[in-house]
């Protein structure tokens, strides 16, 4: 009798210690999908990255992508949540999604803050400048060398790039989106626009020929910016398996079929850089 007692008591004990262990390791967004509830999807409207279709369908380059891993994972049921750019990470780490895209770059600043996946690609920085580029501005060194003042987006990597480039804080305007950014350079209240090439290149088509996109091959090549998607630091167990799953999916026909219409091509692949490397030396 006392025998079978301590065989039961031993038994609840490891029950409760195993349950215990693996409640440490799962982390909120598991416990969510666990109880049958939404994996909520954050992202602003930044064409051709992310942007909301009809019912706030996720459409973009970056969430047509993350939609498929996610079903190639089993998982169908998805939240859209449009916000503006620079309540991304701060609705992450409140709790108001699950996942975040766009054309979220993996920098230092932000691993410190929350998780990302290994990188899905790579994109350019260009300039947006008048018509004949009066100003013969073509790189960061330029802006600063010149005295001009240029405009980007609040939030964006190209801050920081700037100022490493010697253009001082006071000359960087700061705006909401590409809209505005296309904006200022046609108000003239900025010399140059700094943004991503292809969000560049998508709002370029509405405005016509008021603007001019220079070659994104003459910034420097540490410039460019490599696409991850976020993830709250608890769900490292999550981030894993999602970067398994991508990694079957990355650069197949399927995937460049499917983010062709965007704009994507074999150009933007993101090669051997990880999100370990990335978090260190970006």
């Amino acid at each position: 009798m006392k025998m079978t007692r301590r065989l039961i008591l031993g038994s609840l004990s490891f029950a409760i210690a195993s349950a215990c262990v693996t409640q440490a390791f799962a982390g909120g967004l598991m416990d969510r999908i666990s109880t049958g509830k939404s994996i909520r999807i954050g992202f602003a409207s930044e064409p051709p990255y992310g942007f909301p279709g009809e019912n706030n369908e996720p459409l973009g380059i970056v969430n047509t992508y993350v939609v498929e891993v996610l079903r190639r994972m089993g998982y169908k049921n998805i939240e859209p949540v449009v916000t503006d750019w620079g309540g991304l990470i701060p609705g992450l780490q409140a709790g108001r999604f699950d996942v975040i895209t766009g054309g979220l770059a993996i920098l230092q600043a932000r691993c410190a803050n929350i998780t990302f996946s290994e990188p899905m690609m790579k994109s350019p920085v260009a300039l947006l400048v008048k018509p004949g580029n009066p100003e013969k501005i073509s790189s960061f060194e330029d802006i600063a060398g010149k005295g001009l003042t240029m405009v980007t987006g609040a939030g964006y990597s190209m801050i920081g790039y700037a100022k490493k480039e010697g253009v001082p804080e006071t000359n960087i305007m700061q705006v909401p989106g590409p809209t505005e950014i296309v904006a200022a350079v046609v108000a003239e209240r900025a010399s140059a626009g700094v943004a991503d090439y292809l969000s560049l290149r998508e709002i370029a088509k509405k405005v016509g020929d008021k603007i001019e996109i220079t070659d994104p091959d003459a910034m420097p090549e540490w410039t460019a910016n490599y696409v991850g998607v976020g993830f709250n630091n608890d769900d490292k167990d999550f981030v894993a398996k999602f970067n398994a799953a991508q990694k079957l999916y990355l650069g197949t026909p399927a995937m460049m079929d499917a983010l062709a219409t965007y704009g994507y091509d074999e150009k933007m692949l993101p090669g051997d850089k990880s999100s370990e490397w990335l978090c260190s030396n970006r």
